[in-house]
């Protein structure tokens, strides 16, 4: 199982110094390290975000690089060390209830402590006085990465404008400008309070009588005394200190164990049943790291074969919205390795992350295009196209307007590491909005993969099977299933659809036909192909809700209530919900591949389920539309109900005799059941029935209402009209 535990930078320690690096310090870096190039003449003057100007492009590119590397680095450090005091406050709460703390970490700082050490006489670490903090990498890019080497211009063969770098006596030449920024910068980073690492965190906060470390570190700082006499001392290790450290927590001597990748290959520290040390396991995963492969191992340490429970997982992140740049990797590496070693994506993150987590899927790709445009035509409030480009150094835009090549996913995700809380909220927000309306629109059409899905219901029990396909050469046959499905309804409760009337724009609602209760509350805008933001409102019903365009709700028969009377409605439709609804739907199951050309292309999902008997069935799931088509005579007969279903779907299209046809259609912005070609004499006495005219661009179309009154008129029209054929659109 897992549990989030998200911090709010607001309230942890090191809030006040990420605020200060995301707000100013890397934002001057970043704006100084623009000056230096042109100072050191690297880019020209006339040197903008696009590369124009530039003109030495290797030595340009050398320091932009360097700049990137070192904000990831620091910052992933950073973010884990602010996540850490909340980390140790539930540690605590596990000590207290008698389990056994495990974190999960990538790095350990070692190369950092190790450099500073370096710098410290060795006399001095009986009582060392020293930072161990993220900062240090941005401060050693300053140091030795900085761009401060002169260049002087020059103009090729070829009458180009370019520089090379100045030597005098064989030695660099640095630009005065340059070092006067480098040194002026470390200054006000060097004064900036100190962050410790993650593992020094731990360490010196729990005692090394209470932690086991399971890492590659040869040398660590720990604290030593108490209170006044406490110091930091510098410890050795052992080569064997590991091995000693897994078996004490084992023996429930230490009952917090710390790991890392280098230090926890091939070890498992699962509640063991030959162990002493039984105690749930509470495993933290602080530092998820980029390697999909290294994580899922690491979450596999605790949970293996003859132990006595399985382990808690609980992975921890901040509500800094530049982290999703890590969880989003790591989540998109994970989603392709389940992908290839077991055939699903489920499995490869172990349900600790999900589908939306991944920031550089085909639809955050395509939302993040729109975030552009947005941007560009100033829709998006709180950030100007001059502001964006200003904080991230990105150009959108060329003379001809919005350019057609913009910054890729990644790169946007990198430079919002750079920017501002507030303006990290701002831009996520957005981003977020756009990508929720992909991902829902790509749902509702069923072209949303999720690799095999899991169908779950109250009961599952197969009606009828029919092979299909028989290979020729193995024997080996593909089975259509009829599966008869029982769902419980869980309708809302009247208290819950109150509850929607905290916001301040939702609304009562009773339609004056039919006399059903549904709660308006805003939803989120759609982008329609030409640009434009179209508002949209969702229906929340007590079976179901809905999205429909605001402007779509004038011409319905939705009118606003008092609370008695909407009271009234809801509580006499709950009364009308069954307890269970039953269903029934169609599975492909057995060899699949020889036919799967002739399986509906649109939709390839491929589903799970297990009946009532312990049958484990995996397949295709398919229309009844394509069920009828593909058994022809054989195929059962399709209910008015079914029907109604079918063409509501918009995947099915019913053809009936006097050549009369009814299709889903989309009218001012709403889903509609449609008949057409109907005659002229035909068209009173289908009216009579219950079907609805309307003139639209000059042309009289019938429709049959949606409700459950729609079913009733369908009824009366196969009685007279019966199903002469169905064409499926695919799908289910």
């Amino acid at each position: 199982m897992k549990d989030a535990a998200p911090i709010s930078p607001k309230n942890s320690d090191g809030a006040a110094f990420l605020r200060i690096i995301a707000s100013s310090r890397l934002a001057i870096i970043h704006n100084n390290l623009t000056a230096a190039l042109e100072a050191a003449n690297i880019s020209g003057a006339a040197d903008g975000p696009s590369g124009s100007g530039t003109l030495n492009r290797q030595a340009k590119s050398a320091a932009r690089s360097a700049f990137e590397s070192a904000k990831q680095r620091f910052f992933g450090h950073l973010l884990t060390s602010m996540k850490t005091p909340t980390l140790i406050a539930s540690i605590d709460a596990d000590l207290a209830a008698g389990h056994a703390a495990v974190i999960q970490i990538v790095s350990t700082g070692e190369a950092l402590m190790e450099r500073r050490l370096s710098e410290i006489p060795t006399e001095e670490w009986n009582d060392i006085r020293c930072d161990i903090t993220p900062r240090e990498y941005v401060l050693d890019y300053l140091a030795h990465s900085f761009p401060v080497q002169l260049y002087e211009p020059f103009t090729d063969s070829e009458g180009n404008l370019s520089s090379r770098p100045v030597v005098r006596d064989g030695q660099p030449v640095e630009c005065r400008e340059a070092v006067r920024r480098r040194d002026a910068l470390i200054e006000k980073l060097a004064s900036l309070p100190p962050v410790p690492g993650a593992l020094d965190q731990i360490v010196q906060r729990f005692g090394t009588d209470l932690v086991a470390e399971v890492t590659g570190r040869s040398r660590r700082i720990v604290r030593k005394g108490e209170a006044h006499s406490a110091r930091l001392v510098v410890e050795n290790r052992a080569g064997a200190a590991n091995l000693a450290e897994t078996q004490a927590f084992m023996d429930d001597e230490k009952r917090i164990l710390i790991f890392s990748d280098a230090g926890g290959t091939g070890r498992s520290y699962h509640a063991d049943l030959g162990a002493k040390n039984q105690r749930l396991r509470v495993h933290y995963l602080l530092e998820p790291g980029w390697k999909a492969d290294a994580a899922i191992q690491g979450l596999g340490r605790t949970n293996r074969t003859n132990q006595a429970q399985p382990p808690l997982f609980r992975p921890v992140a901040t509500d800094v919205k530049a982290e999703k740049r890590f969880l989003s990797t790591i989540a998109r590496r994970l989603d392709t390795l389940g992908a290839i070693t077991r055939g699903q994506r489920q499995t490869g993150g172990q349900g600790l992350f999900r589908p939306e987590d991944n920031l550089e899927s085909p639809y955050a790709r395509d939302a993040l295009r729109q975030l552009y445009r947005r941007i560009y035509r100033g829709d998006l409030a709180g950030c100007s196209l001059g502001a964006f480009e200003d904080a991230t150094g990105l150009s959108l835009t060329d003379d001809n307007g919005l350019k057609d090549d913009l910054p890729p996913i990644t790169t946007f995700l990198n430079r919002l590491l750079a920017l501002t809380i507030d303006m990290q909220a701002v831009l996520f927000a957005g981003f977020e909005e756009l990508l929720d309306q992909r991902i829902e629109g790509a749902i509702a059409a069923g072209v949303y993969d999720l690799g095999l899905e899991t169908l779950r219901a109250e009961s599952f029990r197969v009606a009828d099977a029919r092979v299909i396909y028989t290979h020729p050469g193995s024997g080996a046959e593909t089975q259509l299933l009829t599966i008869a499905e029982k769902r419980r309804n869980t309708p809302l409760s009247l208290v819950d659809a109150l509850d929607w009337l905290d916001d301040p724009k939702a609304r009562l609602l009773i339609n004056s036909r039919s006399g059903r209760a549904a709660v308006q509350v805003p939803a989120t805008s759609h982008m329609l192909d030409d640009g434009t933001i179209e508002p949209r409102l969702r229906l929340i019903r007590p079976l179901d809700a809905s999205t429909v365009p605001a402007k779509v709700m004038e011409d319905t028969h939705w009118l606003e209530a008092d609370r008695a009377a909407f009271t009234a409605a809801w509580t006499a439709e709950l009364a009308e919900v069954p307890e269970f609804s039953d269903s029934t739907l169609h599975i492909v199951a057995g060899l699949l591949l020889p036919i799967w050309k002739q399986l509906p292309q649109d939709e390839t999902r491929v589903y799970r389920l297990q009946t009532d008997d312990g049958q484990r069935i995996i397949g295709r799931r398919v229309s009844p539309a394509w069920v009828a088509t593909t058994l022809a005579a054989d195929a059962p007969k399709l209910s008015a109900a079914q029907v109604h279903a079918l063409v509501l779907e918009g995947k099915t299209v019913v053809r009936l005799s006097e050549g009369m046809e009814l299709h889903r259609s989309r009218v001012m912005g709403a889903n509609r059941i449609e008949l057409s070609g109907f005659s002229e004499a035909a068209k009173d006495r289908l009216k009579a029935d219950g079907f609805f005219s309307e003139i639209i661009s000059w042309k009289l179309r019938l429709f049959c209402p949606t409700d459950a009154d729609g079913v009733a008129i369908l009824d009366r029209l196969l009685a007279r009209c019966p199903v002469a054929r169905l064409h499926d659109r695919g799908g289910c």
